[in-house]
């Protein structure tokens, strides 16, 4: 059994291709970068240019399983060229996929499970999304959602299972956003995000790891919310980290018009409010290792591997 991962080097790629070799299961990656080609036992890359629909069709040899994680970061200012990037890298990969396995004889292929993200659901302080919700966000953040999840719809057709999972905000001392919310706690600057009171839908990275690898084992099929069971407010992540640190919270909530100076409009990822229910994977089996943030962050804060550099890392 092999399985076929686009976007193994990112944050979260790496942490599910952990997951895959502590299995001894053989991980096959994609890379558009021809010097980062290895040829290791258990990992093996193969090259392939999205844009251009290229893709090396030996990275299908032997692979059951394949996991779509490949996207540019939605964490950088949109401008016009980079919402054309964020939205293109999205699209590019599912269809360059889509049309190699169109010539494959599929039948070895058993799971196609590709990364979605909460930022579909509407901004709202009071509701509380399940993944049968339909509306989506009138925002550039919901845009680029409806349109990653359509092109992710057009692998129905095949007969292997196809699901989706909606990833949160993706708790790791190795990249995402905690060492951009630690630094300047750390340095006695930290503050909540206008009135705080946004919902935080969170994931420890193990525990969204863990989902990839459960969605191929059991064969799920659709739409997954890929968040802890207990979101907190913006206010309340940020306080529990405080704690976690020893660091006392004495300024004044960022107000949105100076974020938005600094940041753009790309400042809304801090405002957006989903409060985001991961019922159904637990209801088929799912167990969550992580459910309430202070353990997760003490997890992460507080071991020992990392305790000496988290604070050195930045937002990725």
């Amino acid at each position: 059994m092999s399985v076929l991962i686009a976007g193994a080097t990112g944050l979260i790629g790496k942490a599910v291709t952990r997951k895959f070799q502590e299995r001894n299961i053989e991980v096959h990656y994609l890379t558009t970068r021809k010097g980062k080609l290895k040829k290791e036992e258990g990992f093996k890359g193969f090259y392939w240019d999205p844009k251009n629909g290229e893709i090396d069709m030996q990275c299908f040899d032997g692979v059951t399983a394949v996991i779509n994680l490949a996207g540019a970061s939605i964490s950088q200012r949109w401008t016009r060229a980079n919402k054309k990037k964020i939205i293109r890298s999205r699209l590019d990969s599912l269809q360059t996929l889509r049309k190699a396995l169109e010539k494959l004889e599929t039948k070895s292929i058993e799971s196609f499970v590709a990364a979605s993200a909460i930022g579909i659901y509407p901004n709202s302080f009071d509701r509380y999304y399940t993944e049968d919700v339909t509306d989506v966000d009138p925002s550039f953040l919901g845009e680029v959602v409806s349109q990653w999840e359509e092109e992710i719809n057009k692998f129905s057709k095949f007969p292997f299972s196809v699901a989706a999972i909606r990833i949160g905000l993706v708790l790791s001392s190795d990249g995402g956003a905690l060492p951009a919310m630690v630094k300047p706690i750390k340095s006695y600057v930290g503050a909540a995000f206008g009135s705080g009171e946004q919902w935080q839908s969170w994931i420890h990275i193990d525990d969204l790891a863990r989902q990839f690898l459960f969605v191929i084992d059991q064969d799920l099929k659709g739409i997954y919310n890929g968040v802890a069971p207990n979101p907190v407010t913006n206010t309340k992540l940020i306080r529990e980290i405080a704690a976690l640190l020893n660091r006392p919270l004495f300024l004044p909530n960022i107000p949105k018009g100076i974020m938005q100076l600094l940041l753009g409009d790309m400042s809304y990822l801090l405002f957006a409010s989903q409060r985001v229910s991961s019922k159904k994977i637990e209801e088929e089996g799912f167990e969550f290792y992580h459910k309430n943030i202070c353990n997760a962050l003490k997890n992460i804060l507080l071991t020992e591997e990392h305790s000496s550099d988290i604070y050195q890392k930045e937002f990725v």
